[in-house]
C-alpha cells in the first residue's frame, strides 16, 4: 500500500516550515507511525534533520535539476514502506529556478502537482492579523494545479490573535481548513551560520529539541485532520537514476566537514551495482586502497581546515588514490579540499592534499547561489566531452588561484554563460557545483 502524503510549504523562508515539518514527523512518529520525509530543492541539512525525528533517511525532490522518472522513483521509493511521508518544501511554495516559464521550475508547487499532495501552508502571522487570511486567500487562488489543503499561523501573540485571523479566514477563506496556531517560542529557534542552518550532528540537544517541537505540534495543531488529508502520490513508481556511479567501489567522506551528500543518491549507486566505502577525513582515515573512485562531497572543511591540515594519513591516501588512478572527485567543499590551500576568515593558511593547482579563501566571502546547467570540457571520467548535468551552487568561498584546466562550462538555469568552472588534472576533478543530474535524464 502506497503512503500517503503531505507537503509542508509556505509564503517565504523563515516561516516555520522546518519547525512544523520536524515537530509533526516526530508527532506522528510517537504515535507508532511509520513516517518518511522528503526534501525539495538543493538542501543537504535539512534532511538530516529529518532523519533524526523520522530515524529513517528521506529523498530530495528537484522539479527542474531530475527528470520525472526521477521523481517518481524517489517518491515510490519514500511511499512504499511507510505509513505517511512528510515533504518540506524550499522557500516559498512558488519560488524555484529563474526560468523563462513556469514548467518545470523547482518550485514546491511544482513538486505538489507532479504529487499530488496537498499543501499545508505555514504562515508567520507575528505581524499581522486579519491580513493572514489574505495571506492565505491569494496563494490558493494562484494555487491552480495544486491543493491547499490546510492552513496552520505561526508566531501567534496572544487569544485575540488568534481570534482575529480565525474571524478572517472564516470571513475570506473559508475553503481552506485552519489547522493550528503555534506561539512564537524562541528556544525552538534552530541556530544557523552562513549555508544555512548548522548541521543536525552539531546540535547541543537535538533529541530534545525534536520531542519539544514534537509536543507544540501535538498541542496545538489537529494532528488527527491532518493525518486524514494525507493523499497518496499519483506518480507512478520507477527506476530511473539521476547519476551513473563514479566507480564500481567508491570511498565516500563522510563526516562533519563533509557531508553534503545525499542518501538517496547513494541509494541509486548501489542499485547500479557500485559499493560503497564511507570514511572520515576528519578522523585521519584514508580511502580504503582498494577503490576505484573517492569522492569529496561538499560541507564545511573551512571549519576544520587547520584539523584537515595536520591529517597526514587522509591526504596522503587520496594523494596514493590518484597515483594508481583512482577517479577522485569533490564538490564545493571537496573541491576546496583537492586544492593546494584553503585561506580562513582570518587570513591563515592551511595546506590541503594539493591534487588540484587551486587555492580557494574565505578571507572575503561573498555568496554564490543558484542552479547550474554545465557541460564537461573535456574527457573525464564523468562522461565525453560535452555531456551536460545539472546542478546547483552555494558557497562563500573564492578562487584566489586556479592555473589548472577548466572542467566545466557553466550556465545559469536560463542558459546564460557564467565563468569556466572547476578544475581537472589527468583523473582527479571538481568544482563549486554540487552535481544532481546527467542532463541525459531531463530529456530522456
Amino acid at each position: 500500500m502506497t503512503a500517503g502524503g503531505l507537503i509542508i510549504a509556505a509564503p517565504s523562508s523563515a516561516s516555520g516550515k522546518t519547525l512544523v515539518s520536524l515537530g509533526l514527523m516526530a508527532a506522528f512518529r510517537g504515535r507508532k507511525l511509520s513516517v518518511r520525509s522528503a526534501k525539495v530543492g538543493p538542501d543537504y541539512i535539512d534532511p538530516a534533520f529529518h532523519a533524526a525525528a523520522t530515524g529513517r533517511p528521506g529523498v530530495t525532490l528537484d522539479g527542474w535539476a531530475m527528470s520525472e522518472g526521477v521523481l517518481a522513483a524517489r517518491v515510490g521509493r519514500v511511499s512504499t514502506d511507510c505509513d505517511l511521508v512528510i515533504c518540506e518544501g524550499v522557500m516559498g511554495l512558488f519560488d524555484g529556478a529563474d526560468v523563462a516559464s513556469g514548467d518545470n521550475d523547482g518550485s514546491t508547487a511544482q513538486i505538489a502537482a507532479a504529487t499530488g499532495w496537498p499543501v499545508i501552508l505555514v504562515v508567520d502571522a507575528a505581524r499581522m492579523a486579519g491580513s493572514a487570511a489574505a495571506v492565505v486567500a491569494g496563494f490558493a487562488g494562484l494555487s491552480r494545479t495544486c491543493l491547499i489543503a490546510g492552513a496552520i499561523f505561526n508566531r501567534v501573540g496572544s487569544d485575540r490573535h488568534r481570534a482575529m485571523i480565525e474571524r478572517a479566514m472564516a470571513q475570506y477563506c473559508p475553503h481552506v481548513e485552519v489547522l493550528g496556531f503555534l506561539p512564537h517560542v524562541p528556544a525552538l529557534a534552530v541556530p544557523s551560520r552562513h549555508l544555512g542552518l548548522v548541521q543536525a550532528a552539531e546540535h547541543p540537544d537535538l533529541a530534545s529539541f525534536i520531542a519539544a517541537a514534537a509536543a507544540m505540534m501535538t498541542r496545538h495543531l489537529d494532528i488527527d485532520r491532518l493525518r486524514c488529508l494525507a493523499e497518496a502520490s499519483k506518480l507512478l513508481p520507477g527506476s530511473a537514476v539521476a547519476l551513473p556511479p563514479l566507480g564500481q567501489r567508491i570511498a565516500v567522506a563522510r563526516d562533519e566537514a563533509f557531508a553534503f551528500v545525499y542518501d538517496d543518491l547513494l541509494v541509486d549507486w548501489r542499485r547500479q551495482g557500485a559499493e560503497i566505502a564511507p570514511f572520515s577525513p576528519l578522523a585521519d582515515q584514508p580511502p580504503p586502497e582498494q577503490c576505484d573512485a573517492v569522492y569529496l562531497p561538499g560541507g564545511y572543511p573551512e571549519l576544520s581546515a587547520a584539523v584537515l591540515a595536520g591529517n597526514a594519513l587522509f591526504k596522503s591516501g587520496v594523494q596514493r588514490a590518484a597515483r594508481r588512478g583512482a577517479f577522485v572527485y569533490g564538490e564545493c567543499g571537496g573541491y576546496m579540499t583537492l586544492g593546494q590551500a584553503i585561506v580562513d576568515k582570518s587570513g591563515t593558511s592551511h595546506a590541503m592534499i594539493g591534487l588540484l593547482p587551486v587555492v580557494t579563501s574565505m578571507e572575503n566571502a561573498q555568496r554564490h547561489l543558484g542552479y547550474r546547467r554545465v557541460k564537461l570540457a573535456d574527457r573525464t571520467p564523468l562522461g565525453r566531452a560535452g555531456a551536460g548535468f545539472r546542478g546547483h551552487e552555494f558557497h562563500y568561498a573564492e578562487e584566489i588561484f586556479n592555473q589548472g584546466v577548466e572542467l566545466f562550462l557553466s550556465f545559469t538555469a536560463k542558459g546564460e554563460k557564467l565563468c569556466s568552472a572547476g578544475c581537472a588534472v589527468g583523473a582527479v576533478s571538481g568544482s563549486f557545483v554540487h552535481l544532481i543530474s546527467a542532463e541525459s535524464m531531463i530529456s530522456s
